[in-house]
């Protein structure tokens, strides 16, 4: 009968020091850690920069296209960062033993890829309209600003900005944020990186073990 309430009390115990191990407390202590928060922080705040910026440039000119102005690049990096505090707000469990957890995680891996590639999408479009409107030669036509790469070239490809009154925005203030936008969506490009290289290796570099030494009673837990 003895023995029945002692083996009894040492599984108590034991499940006690499991609950109770350092994989249990680090998970509470560190939460900050192990989501970078940080990182979805800069993602929105980088997005919403990105999209600001965009607003600025389409104001120069309705006819400037989707491509020039990137608001759709800032506002998928706006979701992705919401994601990302979402996923700090699930309750954390080692080895994601949570299907919700699993799931958040896994869209928020995928969204950070997709956000990398579409910041490399849009400095390649940036960097493109900053070479070309750095060497335009524009005339005021109207309400229109007219501007082509060669005036010497009489079938050289003309580049019309509906509603500009002055050729110079075109040829200073939209390069400018075109140049804004590169350095933007390069910060933007790496953070999703960061994010990707951080999902990565909680998932496949991390593993919490309990490794039982001694006796049943006393349970020793490392992290390996």
């Amino acid at each position: 009968m003895g023995q029945g309430q002692k083996g009894s009390s040492d599984k108590k115990e034991g499940k006690k020091k499991r609950d109770e191990s350092p994989t249990s407390e680090d998970g509470k202590k560190c939460r900050a850690c192990r989501f970078p928060l940080l990182v979805a922080l800069l993602q929105l705040l980088l997005g919403v920069a990105v999209t600001a910026v965009a607003f600025l440039m389409l104001a120069i000119s309705p006819s400037l296209l989707a491509r020039e102005t990137p608001h759709w690049a800032g506002i998928i990096l706006c979701l992705v960062s919401i994601l990302g505090f979402i996923l700090y707000c699930v309750t954390y469990v080692p080895d994601e033993r949570t299907s919700t957890q699993f799931i958040v995680k896994l869209l928020y891996f995928v969204l950070c890829m997709i956000g990398l590639v579409i910041s490399v999408l849009v400095m390649a479009f940036a960097g493109h309209h900053h070479s070309q409107t750095s060497n335009f030669s524009c005339k005021q036509v109207g309400e229109d600003c007219v501007c082509m790469l060669d005036e010497k070239d009489p079938i050289a490809r003309t580049f019309t900005y509906k509603g500009v009154s002055d050729c110079e925005v075109i040829t200073g203030t939209l390069t400018l944020y075109f140049l804004i936008q590169i350095l933007l969506n390069l910060a933007q490009a790496l953070v999703c990186a960061v994010g990707v290289f951080i999902m990565w290796k909680h998932r496949y570099q991390t593993f919490f073990a309990g490794l039982q030494i001694g006796s049943p009673s006393t349970q020793h837990w490392q992290k390996v």
